[in-house]
């Protein structure tokens, strides 16, 4: 009898789409504060990687953090960061009907036999270590998704989303949640998510794309020419902000003076990873890096056998630099293959284009 042949194997790779409330909110309002808008083009994405010439395929989509941005949706009004299970569960199934075409596409994908969806945890969307949340999401793609806490490793591949090779992000994995004292369980936040509800949303209240420029030095001497009293009134709260967080008492929020100073020394508005990725890749079993968390898509390759990728964000970014002047839209992923001479996955990083299309609602926010 001959043996059946295995079937291909791919894999695919997205990471920092920061999939909020969607577009418009209950009320009829533009969502300022949404990330992303190419629902479409990433059903698009799916649908290509599953169809003609990869329909016979086995393929894996990870998800590498970042995926649902919980810290920039509210809880009644409210940006929190004191997040209980019931709270996350709430948010998510808000961002869920905010985005019917996104979740759909997972559904799809999902559907198809041999494809698998694998989560990796990231900062933005921590709150995807309850089980309720992953529950729920299980519930919507109609599928046992794989979570990864951290890291997820496969042949010779490391890949993660990177926030814990930064002081400002880095989570505990001894201890996910707070619960000591506490009437009921609570994410054990790091600084970094702390300083993104507490000050940097205040201040995207008034400059909603403040976050997403770069490089951040030029930005702010701009801001100092344009909008002087505005910038001088911000950094001065800044600095009490830093102040306060060194003397605070709050068992939720509790930072040594020591984390701090890293904060500071290690701050960065887009951390580059490669010397992180340059020690992990000083394990012989390890190949392949692959992160995200940095919005700033890169490829690096340290020696003949050793690389490293980052997948960038899937969020509109804006250039102050000449050479690329203007607002960025790349929807960067990164493909593994595996080629029938060698059992070692070959990744390549890529920019999805989308279908044709003659036209397309202008994305206002």
């Amino acid at each position: 009898m001959e043996k059946t042949p295995e079937k291909k194997k791919l894999k695919l790779v997205v990471s920092d789409l920061h999939v909020g409330l969607g577009r418009t909110l209950d009320n009829g309002q533009l969502n300022q504060l949404e990330e992303f808008y190419f629902d479409e083009k990433f059903a698009e994405f799916l649908h290509y990687h599953t169809t003609g010439k990869f329909g016979d395929h086995e393929v894996e989509l990870i998800l590498n953090g970042d995926i649902f941005n919980f810290l920039q949706v509210d809880y009644h009004g409210h940006y929190l960061t004191v997040l209980t299970e019931p709270i996350c569960l709430d948010i998510l199934s808000r961002i869920v009907k905010g985005h019917p075409v996104f979740m759909k596409a997972l559904r799809d994908f999902a559907a198809k036999p041999g494809n698998v969806l694998t989560y990796v945890v990231g900062n933005h969307d921590q709150a995807m270590l309850w089980p309720s949340t992953r529950a729920l999401l299980n519930e919507v793609c109609g599928a046992t998704i794989r979570y990864k806490n951290i890291v997820y490793f496969f042949d010779g591949v490391h890949i993660e989303h990177g926030h814990m090779h930064e002081a400002a992000n880095r989570l505990d994995p001894r201890k996910f949640f707070l619960k000591k004292n506490l009437p009921e369980p609570i994410l054990n936040l790091p600084f970094g998510s702390h300083f993104f509800v507490e000050f940097v949303l205040k201040v995207k209240q008034r400059h909603p794309h403040v976050d997403k420029i770069r490089p951040f030095d030029r930005m702010l001497r701009w801001a100092i020419v344009n909008e002087t009293s505005f910038t001088i009134s911000n950094l001065f709260n800044l600095a009490l902000y830093f102040i306060k967080s060194i003397f605070s008492n709050d068992p939720r929020r509790m930072f040594p003076f020591s984390r701090i100073v890293k904060v500071l020394l290690e701050s960065a508005v887009f951390p580059d990873l490669s010397e992180s990725a340059r020690r992990v890749l000083q394990d012989e079993r390890v190949h392949t890096v692959c992160f995200g968390h940095s919005h700033v898509y890169q490829y690096r390759q340290f020696s003949e056998n050793r690389e490293y990728f980052n997948t960038g964000t899937w969020t509109d970014l804006t250039s102050l630099d000449i050479a690329s002047l203007g607002k960025i839209t790349k929807l960067i992923y990164v493909v593994f293959q595996y080629p029938e001479e060698s059992d070692r996955p070959r990744g390549r990083l890529k920019e999805w284009h989308g279908y044709h299309r003659i036209e397309e609602d202008v994305a206002i926010a």
